[in-house]
């Protein structure tokens, strides 16, 4: 294995794309159904989780991976992340909570736009795959009622 630096970095990285899923969603062109949004990001159930209650926090600033994010936005998402998983462990009470967030392709990640995953975890159970099946909206929009009800006193509640 190679640590050295390749001669063309951009190989390496996503490019962001304009009509990346994401950016359709924040420009309200897909529907999302939003759990917590403010002025720097937005937070919608996935819907294609890998467990009940997986929640997508999106950065607003249009960047591909973390490394293209100004610190303000890199800020905003830790914070933003940072809520959600609390109101999802209060929502929830899984044993544990899972925070991921993958740049470039290596890393696994499939669409380019910056965004962190909060996903409830509990003991023996499996992660299923990503992407494999839509989840029900019903059930979806039940979870998010239950963590936007857990989200602590003068947090932006969009519902």
């Amino acid at each position: 294995m190679s640590y050295a630096r390749a001669a063309d970095p951009r190989r390496q990285t996503m490019e962001y794309d304009p009509q990346n899923a994401f950016a359709r969603i924040l420009r309200g062109e897909l529907p999302g159904i939003r759990v917590y949004e403010d002025e720097l990001t937005l937070a919608i159930m996935d819907i294609m989780p890998q467990a009940d209650g997986h929640v997508l926090i999106l950065c607003k600033e249009p960047a591909a991976e973390i490394f293209e994010l100004s610190e303000e936005g890199a800020a905003a998402c830790m914070r933003t992340t940072q809520r959600v998983a609390k109101a999802v462990k209060a929502a929830l009470n899984p044993p544990g909570v899972l925070i991921a967030q993958f740049n470039g392709r290596a890393a696994g990640q499939t669409v380019p736009h910056v965004h962190f995953h909060v996903i409830p975890r509990r003991e023996g159970e499996t992660l299923k795959p990503h992407g494999a099946v839509p989840a029900d909206a019903g059930k979806l929009r039940e979870l998010a009622a239950l963590i936007v009800a857990a989200m602590p006193e003068g947090a932006v509640r969009p519902f």
